[in-house]
């Protein structure tokens, strides 16, 4: 398994990633992407997980606006087949890295507090995420928002 930064090649892969994960519509990612991709410069953070030579996850994060040192990692998915091989929890640990190298302080992570983002959660407590907040009804009535927090320096 190697995470590098995602390029566009990637994009058709991800997609399909996006299509088995239904995280959501992956017709949404070149443009997403595009920022990232044509700018050097661009704070955004994608990184893409490749198995046998083949992308096969990603992961997205950007830095907090109006904070010092906070980052939020708006999204991860690994095609459905290979979840649980570790390329989710190695991309994790690459942007961790990425993050503490620059002197960046925290990590946040949002998700679902329904059933099914169960497995989600679950990563997330593996990885070594604390459940920091939780609000009420925030998605949809009945789906609160969960958020995650892990501090950089302990990566």
């Amino acid at each position: 398994m190697i995470v590098r930064l995602t390029k566009r090649d990637d994009i058709p892969a991800l997609q399909e990633v996006l299509d088995g994960t239904e995280l959501f519509p992956s017709e949404m990612l070149p443009d997403m992407l595009g920022g990232f991709l044509a700018d050097a410069e661009s704070p955004d953070i994608w990184l893409t997980c490749e198995a046998e030579g083949k992308p096969v996850g990603f992961c997205y994060a950007v830095p907090e606006q109006l904070a010092e040192g906070a980052w939020n990692m708006l999204a991860i998915a690994v095609l459905p087949d290979l979840q649980g091989s570790g390329c989710g929890a190695a991309m994790t640990r690459h942007l961790e890295a990425m993050l503490n190298k620059r002197g960046q302080r925290t990590l946040i992570a949002d998700t679902s507090g329904t059933e099914d983002f169960a497995q989600t959660r679950a990563f997330y407590r593996k990885n070594g995420y604390a459940e920091e907040a939780r609000i009420r009804d925030f998605w949809a009535a009945g789906d609160d928002k969960i958020v995650f927090w892990k501090s950089l320096s302990a990566s």
